[in-house]
């Protein structure tokens, strides 16, 4: 029997650390930026967000498999998350986009006609960022960094207890 590291747990947890992390350094940029009337471009500050896709165009496995013949699409084993026979290690590479994209959406109007910023009617066109939803999606970002590095750490822990057996 060989015995091969299989570390894909570990890749896996480290990579949902990895996007959370850079979710919370948007939302700290979006906090930050939530009475920025006007930016490089004359507009008020847009709200950015993390949007994360798995790579179809890229899919790829680790330990290519024969599947002409085998009747299985790489797709098909990926949401059935099926093993081909006389593989033992199947360990799929985390193909994913990670974009930063912008909310476009309109931000408030607020009257404050001594403002730098107002129009001739004296409103300020505010950034479309709220506090409450960015300390929400603050808090969710939070939970899933931890909810990763408990898989991380239970992770560690079997390969761990392996060796000692």
């Amino acid at each position: 029997m060989e015995i091969r590291p299989n570390f894909s747990s570990f890749k896996i947890s480290s990579k949902g650390m990895s996007i959370q992390k850079q979710r919370m350094e948007l939302i700290t940029e979006n906090i930050a930026n939530t009475s920025t009337t006007k930016t490089e471009k004359g507009t008020p500050y847009q709200r950015k967000f993390i949007r994360v896709e798995q790579d179809k165009e890229n899919l790829t496995r680790k330990n290519s498999l024969p599947l002409k013949n085998s009747g299985f699409t790489l797709e098909s084993m990926y949401k059935n998350n099926l093993q081909a026979k006389g593989v033992e290690s199947f360990e799929p590479e985390l193909n994913l986009k990670i974009n930063v994209e912008t909310d476009n959406s309109e931000g408030e109007l607020v009257y404050m006609p001594d403002h730098p910023d107002a129009n001739e009617e004296g409103y300020v066109n505010m950034p479309n960022v709220s506090v409450v939803t960015e300390m929400v999606d603050m808090i969710s970002a939070s939970r899933s960094f931890e909810a990763n590095l408990t898989a991380f750490n239970s992770a560690k822990q079997i390969a761990k207890d392996s060796l000692e057996i």
